[in-house]
C-alpha cells in the first residue's frame, strides 16, 4: 500500500475549499459529475456518479476534513483514508492533501486523478 501527499495553493479561502469538498451541489459543479452527501461526522457521501463513496470521519470547520474513501476500481472492501487540511496563506489557502492505504497498482492513476479531477477544476472555479 502507498501514501499520496500533495500540496496545492488556491486563491480561495479555507471556507470556500471546505464547502467545495463537502457540499454536494458545489462538488457536483466543479467535477461535472453527481455528488451526494452529508456534512456531518459519520455522514455518507458519493462522488463522480457513485465511482467514489465513503464516510466523514473528522470535520473541523474550514480547517480539516478526514474521510474514508472507496472506489469501484479498488479490490472489494478496500478503503483508503483522505485528509484535506486547509491552511490560510497570504495568497489564499494552502491545501495539504494525504491519502493513505492506496493500492500500489492504482497509485499513479489516483495521484494524477487528484490533479486532473480535483485541483485543476477547483482552481478554475475558485481561483
Amino acid at each position: 500500500m502507498a501514501t499520496i501527499k500533495q500540496t496545492v495553493i488556491f486563491k480561495a479561502s479555507p471556507a470556500q475549499l471546505y464547502e467545495a469538498i463537502l457540499d454536494p451541489a458545489i462538488h457536483s459543479k466543479f467535477t461535472g459529475a453527481k455528488a451526494t452527501g452529508s456534512a456531518k461526522v459519520g455522514g455518507k457521501f458519493t462522488a463522480y456518479d457513485g465511482y467514489i463513496s465513503g464516510v466523514n470521519l473528522e470535520l473541523v470547520k474550514d480547517s480539516k476534513i478526514v474521510q474514508e474513501w472507496t472506489s469501484t476500481d479498488f479490490p472489494e472492501g478496500h478503503k483508503t483514508q483522505v485528509t484535506f487540511e486547509f491552511l490560510p496563506v497570504k495568497t489564499g489557502t494552502k491545501l495539504k492533501f494525504t491519502q493513505t492505504n492506496v493500492p500500489g497498482e492504482n497509485y499513479a492513476d489516483i495521484a494524477k486523478g487528484w490533479e486532473d479531477f480535483y485541483w485543476i477544476p477547483l482552481k478554475a472555479m475558485l481561483g
